[in-house]
């Protein structure tokens, strides 16, 4: 990529945090031709306000967005929480204006960025819903996604809603002919969604969208997996300073010795200690970040010391958020997430 660009690969992708992808390489050899290409990520709006570890795509998506200078669509899929969680819809569509107002603040470009709601869009994109749900079948659905007969219908068909932005048809105010690659940077969970995508898509005449995985961000525990929206799991955009400090000093899981003796004498394990593993997410410093961790392995840095860096750190990204989100305004919101020409098709008049 950083031949291709001629810019430094983002820190996720020097250190791993993006670590597979699905014809990446395609869609270089394009780009390198000429042939452009979109973007596509999403949200689902469980809470009013997202934490840390929904920053990890959009923190990539932003710097694709930059580096590229391409069209970049987001999914707001407030349907799909309308059926999978006890939520009415009401309620998704507030957490979804709130989760547009946290994205719109990361600083994405107005003239190449569309920010849309299941709800609301679904009529413009629903021919290629129809044609992606006609081309699925239920045992395929079934065994991707292990949906049972008691589910609702909603949870059935909703893997062709979220599809369906893969396809650059899905937008004819941004492309109004032809076929566009699309890239789609996710988390390794999303996977299921877009094999099954890729399976159906020249049966339809569409391009197998690209796709780039990112491991999972961990709670304050540390436990395997991605961090849950539950208040004491998660570092929330809208924690204050003191919060993110109390969090971090009473709940991150440590790698540390459990006493300073231990600690001088053995070293730390880096690989479970979730401060470190955070850093690695969020310090962009990669010589500050390899001095911490090599040594916090030697035991002659401590615990305290590395969770405060990530507290100055995560405090740091956190308020600058809420500075930014702060400026975003409801016309803001209404701007990004309007039908409107943009990038090929703007480009046509």
């Amino acid at each position: 990529m950083e031949r291709v660009t001629g810019k430094k690969p983002h820190h996720f992708l020097r250190r791993g945090i993006f670590f597979s992808h699905r014809d990446l390489n395609l869609i270089l050899d394009k780009y390198e031709k000429g042939e452009p290409f979109y973007l596509y990520t999403g949200r689902g709006p469980s809470s009013e306000s997202m934490h840390t570890g929904h920053l990890i795509p959009f923190m990539f998506t932003k710097w694709l967005q930059e580096t590229f200078k391409v069209p970049l669509v987001v999914q707001m899929t407030d349907d799909e929480k309308f059926y999978f969680k006890d939520l009415s819809i009401e309620e998704v569509e507030r957490m979804t204006f709130e989760n547009m107002r946290d994205i719109i603040a990361l600083g994405f470009d107005p003239e190449l960025t569309f920010i849309f709601s299941d709800f609301n869009y679904i009529g413009q994109m629903y021919r290629v819903v129809a044609r992606i749900e006609k081309a699925y079948t239920a045992s395929q659905v079934k065994g991707c996604f292990g949906f049972k007969m008691e589910d609702n219908c909603g949870k059935w068909m909703f893997p062709a809603v979220q599809a369906a932005p893969s396809f650059s048809a899905s937008f004819p105010h941004i492309f109004p002919s032809g076929n566009r690659l699309c890239l789609i940077p996710q988390a390794i969970d999303q996977d299921p969604y877009f094999r099954l995508t890729r399976d159906v898509a020249p049966r339809l005449g569409y391009l197998k969208p690209a796709v780039i995985h990112s491991k999972f961000f961990p709670g304050l525990s540390g436990s395997k997996g991605k961090m849950s929206s539950s208040v004491g799991a998660a570092v929330f955009l809208t924690d204050t300073p003191k919060m993110i400090k109390d969090k971090i000093n009473k709940q991150a899981f440590s790698g540390g010795g459990a006493t300073k003796g231990e600690q001088l004498l053995l070293g730390a394990n880096t690989t479970v200690d979730v401060p470190i593993q955070w850093l690695r997410f969020f310090l962009e410093d990669d010589e500050l970040l390899e001095k911490l961790q090599h040594e916090y392995m030697l035991g002659r840095l401590m615990t305290g010391e590395v969770k405060k860096v990530l507290i100055e750190t995560l405090c740091g990204i956190v308020t600058r958020h809420q500075e930014a989100r702060r400026n975003v305004t409801d016309d803001m919101v209404k701007l990004f997430s309007s039908v409107r020409l943009m990038g090929p098709a703007k480009g046509a008049q």
